[in-house]
């Protein structure tokens, strides 16, 4: 068991509550109406359910820009940045039944008595939306509230991490490290891609972390495309075993590192070495280039030339940002420039730098992928697990 690093919840707490008030002044946004379980663990560190929240969302919280912080339907009342708590409306068919008029209307109401409370006005007020069904988000139209993407305001927020936060970051992917040596210890002939994926979800649970966001792991043929979820089929000796951690972990902070191994004893192949060269020159060389103050199409421009048999199987993008999951921003690769929206890379941002490696012909494929910190005057990679020697050489 790892021991967690001595965390000052109180002031995590506090910096990320006062970065989405501070995104609702710039943005002139009285109110967020916050329903998804990261969210709610972000403004307040709310921590219940989060699964089960994630499509039944029975707790929502309102933040003002400047007044009290009011969390409806918890059934807990410990949360400091709480101050008040009141009964939730349950806008949905598991509450509320199938129809949700009702419910929309009084959930309309509560958001107007609320503005009213700040003395923000409800008539023609911003507020920020996420998630909402469509009865609610009718009920709050019809009131004349200017609806607003929640998820913009806080993935704004989100964006930037104190030292606090990347103290957290460190423990999680050193969690997920930690699970990551106990898989390929474990790793042998036989075993099914479940039973070894099996493994990390417990070294997590363990570490007081939340959850894994797939089944990213596949042996063997099923490398090739990328992107299918483990089942129970056996590993083979000779086969390569390739995994996407994806891991929230302590403190609700996301692992997200990739790895691929050679299962048993024996020697790769020369085409597993190929592949696996060539996916760990891709995230050598776009890491080397990310840098802070460089635009996100800047970026892009400047990254690694892949072999044109591994452009069709290529993986949705080559870098994303990271905090308490996958978020803002998301890198294309140059054939979905199209796609590719403009915005800077800062200071305190954490991007995961990725490559899949696997040709059009069929075969085998190589996932890898490394966790980046961006800093004042360069990049400081976080995560530190070992490549595969026999594969690199």
């Amino acid at each position: 068991m790892l021991t967690p690093p001595p965390i000052d919840l109180d002031a995590l707490r506090h910096y990320r509550l006062s970065r989405l008030r501070r995104q609702l002044v710039e943005m002139d946004i009285p109110l967020a109406v916050l329903l998804q379980p990261i969210s709610l663990r972000y403004a307040v560190d709310y921590r219940e359910y989060p699964l089960f929240q994630s499509h039944i969302p029975m707790s929502y919280l309102f933040v003002p820009a400047d007044g009290p912080v009011v969390l409806h339907g918890a059934y807990n009342r410990h949360y400091e940045l709480v101050d008040d708590y009141r009964p939730g409306v349950g806008p949905n068919p598991f509450d509320s039944g199938f129809d949700l008029e009702a419910a929309a209307k009084q959930f309309a109401r509560d958001v107007e008595g609320f503005l009213g409370e700040i003395g923000a006005g409800a008539r023609h007020a911003r507020v920020a939306v996420e998630s909402l069904p469509a009865d609610v988000f009718g009920a709050l139209k019809s009131r004349g509230f200017r609806l607003v993407s929640g998820e913009v305001a806080i993935e704004q927020a989100r964006a930037i991490k104190s030292r606090i936060e990347i103290d957290c970051m460190r423990h999680s992917i050193a969690v997920a490290e930690h699970g990551m040596a106990e898989m390929q210890r474990a790793l042998r002939p036989g075993m099914t891609e479940n039973q070894l994926w099996g493994i990390l979800h417990q070294v997590n649970i363990a570490h007081d972390g939340d959850w894994i966001e797939g089944r990213m792991l596949a042996s063997g043929p099923r490398t090739n495309p990328w992107l299918q979820e483990a089942c129970n089929r056996a590993i083979n000796a000779g086969e390569l075993v390739a995994f996407d951690t994806d891991m929230v972990g302590p403190f609700g902070y996301c692992a997200d590192i990739s790895r691929t191994w050679l299962c048993g004893d024996g020697r790769p192949t020369a085409a597993q070495r190929d592949l696996y060269r060539h996916a760990w020159e891709e995230v050598q060389h776009n890491t080397s280039e990310l840098k802070p103050g460089l635009g996100l199409r800047e970026y892009a421009e400047r990254i690694f030339p892949r072999r044109s048999e591994f452009i069709a199987h290529r993986y949705p993008c080559f870098a994303h940002g990271v905090g308490m999951s996958d978020e803002y921003p998301k890198l294309y690769y140059p054939e979905d420039r199209d796609r590719q929206y403009d915005g800077v890379i800062e200071p305190g941002m954490i991007l995961c730098v990725e490559s899949f490696t696997g040709s059009d012909r069929g075969g085998e494929g190589v996932k890898l992928e490394q966790v980046v910190l961006v800093t004042d005057d360069g990049t400081e990679v976080l995560s530190t697990y070992p490549y595969e020697d026999r594969l690199l050489v």
